[in-house]
């Protein structure tokens, strides 16, 4: 299992938190406790498989956000 930290440029509220979190379910099907914080410009998720970064970063850019970074860990 991996454990995602992706940075986030963009979010100002609440719904932008849930934006982000819908848009990790949909980009990342088998995504497991998913959660995105506006205050830390962050959104972290678990996955069975290694991250599509690239797809990823395309589903948020699409939505009007910008994607920064990626940390990955190994669980």
């Amino acid at each position: 299992m991996f454990e995602y930290k992706v940075g986030i440029e963009g979010m100002m509220c609440g719904m932008c938190e849930a934006h982000i979190a819908d848009t990790i379910r949909k980009a990342v099907p088998d995504a497991k406790k998913v959660k995105a914080s506006r205050r830390k410009n962050l959104a972290t998720f678990r996955t069975e498989q290694k991250l599509d970064e690239a797809a990823l970063r395309k589903n948020i850019t699409d939505i009007g956000y910008t994607m920064t970074d990626v940390e990955e860990k190994t669980l």
